[in-house]
Order: C-alpha cells, then structure tokens, then sequence
C-alpha cells in the first residue's frame, strides 16, 4: 500500500492575514510585548526626535523599544542577528510591522538611549509579572510580581520589595552588557559595517540562482566520477559554464 504524504505545496498562492500577529499563537510573548509597551509613557525615548530637523525619517522609538524587548528577552543579543530575525522570523516582523533596520540602526539605538531603554525595559517585565506570567522569555518574573502585588501582600517587606527590583535590574543590565558584547565582538570579526552572514556574495535573481546551481551540480557529478575511475571529469555545458560568474562562485562551498 502506497504511503500517502500530507499535503505540500510550497510553490502554491495563498493569501496571509493582513495582521501579521495572526500567525503567531495569542499568547505568544511577542504579543504581551507589543500591548505592555503600548501602554507605556515613552515620552523619554521619542523627545530627541521632535523639531530636530532631520532630513532622513527615523525609525519609531516605540518599535525598536518592542523589538529591543524582545529580541534580547528571547536571547538574541547580537545587533547583526536581530536584523536577519526581522527579515525570517514572524515575531520580529510582527513587532517591527516589515520595518528593517540595519544593525548598525538597532546598535546605535541601543547606546543612544542606554538609561531611558533599562528603565522601560524593566517596568515591561514589572508589567508581565502583574499579569500573571511565570516567565517573560529567558527572565524569571517572580521578583518583577513583588511591585505588582505588593497591595494584595501587605506581609511584603519594603526591603524585600526594593531586593526583587534590584535583582531585576541586575539581570536587564547583563542582557545589555552581552547585546554590547556580542556587537563589540562581531564588529571587531566582520567590520562596523558588513552584515556578517555572507549575504553579500548570495545570488538574488532566481533564475542565476538555478543557473548556479545547476553548474554547481555538474562540477560535483563530474568530480565523482572522475573519483569513481569512470573516465575524466566533463565540463559542464557551456550556458551553466558561462553564467557561472565570480560572484555566484563565493555563495556555494565546493569541495
């Protein structure tokens, strides 16, 4: 009896929701960022932006602080790494409504407002905890529900309290320290300015991409069989030889 496969289709049209937050579950961290910041005074972050004049439109302070939020509470640090999750993973997209900023953009936005970002960042996770959420990606919220129910706890402590906001502050300052850490590291192995992931030699155009891989193909047969003692290597036809050009070179490994 012949096995049955489940559906796939990967080349068929379809149309997606328009709110990119439909493909991701409803309580999805990624969600209770986008409503906590929401809900947040950001006055601080957007105040360097007003009446400056710049030419150049910025990026929204409200959808870095979310992305910021996110990336680096679901232990993406590096700068270079939360641009390509903006380009491939829902959530980033979701957060930053198809915004791309580069990482040099998201590094800088980082440092700019290094003071007003750990503050915001840790009144988000005091937020989560009040909402009842165990974790807030990789942060425990325990110490973050101290604020949030210290009505409800008459118990608490003052000095218990003010223990579990240090604690907090403590662990955003470390996340902030890897972020500046992974970007030092990677500016120092690629350059301030190149994406580091090897995008810059891989072949766009769809039709050179099958056009490189087909001559790719053709060299590797070639070498097998030269390696199987079946006779010398064939050269690939001419089209695939001829569109096979330098650039399309450095974006396969070839043994």
């Amino acid at each position: 009896m012949p096995t049955t496969f489940r559906p796939y289709n990967p080349k068929q049209g379809r149309l997606l929701p328009a709110d990119l937050g439909e493909w991701l579950p409803d309580g999805h961290l990624a969600h209770h960022v986008d409503d906590i910041v929401d809900s947040l005074d950001l006055g601080a972050l957007y105040a360097p932006y007003l009446g400056d004049g710049r030419r150049n439109s910025p990026f929204d302070p409200g959808m870095m602080l979310k992305v910021l939020v996110y990336a680096y509470a679901t232990g993406v640090f590096s700068s270079r790494r939360i641009a390509r999750r903006l380009e491939e993973d829902v959530a980033f997209r979701m957060l930053a409504a198809d915004n791309f900023p580069s990482h040099r953009t998201i590094c800088e936005f980082r440092r700019r407002h290094l003071a007003d970002f750990k503050r915001l960042f840790a009144q988000v996770v005091r937020l989560a905890g009040g909402t009842g959420l165990a974790k807030f990606g990789t942060l425990s919220v325990d110490g973050a529900k101290v604020r949030a129910n210290a009505s409800k706890r008459k118990a608490m402590s003052y000095a218990r309290m003010k223990e579990a906001e240090r604690r907090l502050e403590a662990e955003i300052s470390e996340l902030l320290d890897r972020a500046r850490s992974a970007d030092e590291d990677e500016d120092g192995r690629f350059g301030a300015d190149a994406r580091g992931d090897g995008a810059e030699g891989l072949v766009k155009d769809k039709r050179k991409r099958l056009e490189t891989i087909r001559a790719a193909k053709a060299r590797l047969e070639a070498r097998e069989r030269e390696a199987e003692g079946s006779g010398p290597p064939r050269e690939p036809d001419g089209k695939a030889q001829s569109n096979f050009t330098d650039v399309d070179r450095h974006a396969f490994l070839t043994p």
